[in-house]
């Protein structure tokens, strides 16, 4: 323990069994998820506590965040940071963290094993096996992923690392961003529904938040080429939900490969019914090894915090 008396810091949401033990091994950690009546309990308590450890698809509530006055840190399991007010953290001198450059990896294989998923039928082809449907009738066709066109939505660390993937599968690789990054060696689209309609694979890698909202919309949609097929590993909310699924069921582009929804866990009905889709749980980071690597780095960022050094995974901008 590196203090003579434990500081207190708030959970907001429940972390791995790896990550609370190592933190209260140093400090006081409050479940707030676990209180009752957590207004009641903020406002008796709510200045005590000058750190905050959320995951990333949790986030903070802006209204949770005005009853801690003492706030100085919110560490981030993860790097979304869409469900935090960053105005509001600007403002009184929050800062906030995230576990960069740890997940990247994991999150680029998700992509790219969605894509294959999709595209080559695995999981239909799986239920096909079981069945012993085999047994008396040949399994449907996939389609080839490799040399196809594959846009990029966003080109932060994960669209990068998806696009490194994509060479090997000899992809010709385009991407949309607010800025072209002339360092990289694929082409520029500045227009999202230009990229979707030279897209066999759309890919979304960019950041979450009030400004990428329904950014994949009816446009985007119906730009894309019908055999094509939307991948997305970045946030639900970034997708309009009820025009994807129409495409799907009347076959307007291919298919779609998912790890992110609108309103997780709460995944609606109508996805169950689609047979052209990939569903994953929000797993894109979880393997034994990332995991470990993510705790590390909130323990990290929470011990720089309170001893006064600089924050190795200080949020400075947009991913």
């Amino acid at each position: 323990m590196p203090y003579a008396e434990k500081t207190s810091v708030l959970l907001i949401a429940p972390v791995m069994d790896a990550l609370y033990e190592n933190l209260i091994n140093a400090y006081n950690v409050c479940k707030l998820y676990e209180e009752s009546d957590a207004v009641g309990f903020l406002n008796a308590t709510g200045h005590q506590f000058r750190a905050i450890i959320t995951r990333g698809d949790t986030g903070v509530k802006t209204e949770i965040l005005e009853k801690l006055p003492s706030l100085g840190l919110i560490a981030v399991f993860g790097v979304g940071t869409d469900a935090i007010d960053l105005t509001y953290t600007r403002q009184h001198d929050i800062a906030v963290t995230i576990t960069s450059d740890i997940l990247t990896s994991d999150v680029a294989d998700m992509a790219m094993g969605l894509m294959l998923s999709g595209a080559r039928k695995l999981c239909q082809g799986d239920r096909f096996v079981r069945s012993r449907a085999w047994e008396s009738e040949a399994p449907p066709l996939g389609s080839q992923v490799s040399g196809k066109r594959l846009g990029i939505v966003g080109m932060g660390n994960i669209g990068q690392a998806i696009a490194r993937r994509a060479l090997a599968f000899d992809m010709q690789i385009s991407y949309n961003s607010r800025t072209e990054k002339e360092a990289l060696p694929y082409t520029w689209q500045a227009n999202l529904l230009s990229l979707a309609q030279d897209s066999d694979f759309l890919v979304i890698a960019a950041s979450g938040g009030a400004h990428t909202k329904n950014l994949i919309n009816s446009d985007v949609i119906a730009a894309m080429p019908a055999h094509a097929w939307l991948i997305n590993i970045a946030r639900g909310s970034m997708v309009d939900e009820p025009v994807l699924i129409d495409a799907l069921r009347s076959n307007k582009i291919a298919g779609a490969a998912l790890d992110v929804f609108a309103n997780e866990p709460y995944v609606s009905d109508a996805w169950l019914a689609l047979d052209n889709v990939v569903l994953q749980p929000h797993v894109g980071s979880a393997t034994h090894e990332t995991r470990q690597k993510m705790s590390e780095s909130v323990i990290a960022n929470v011990d720089a915090f309170f001893t006064g050094k600089t924050l190795p995974g200080q949020l400075k901008g947009p991913l």
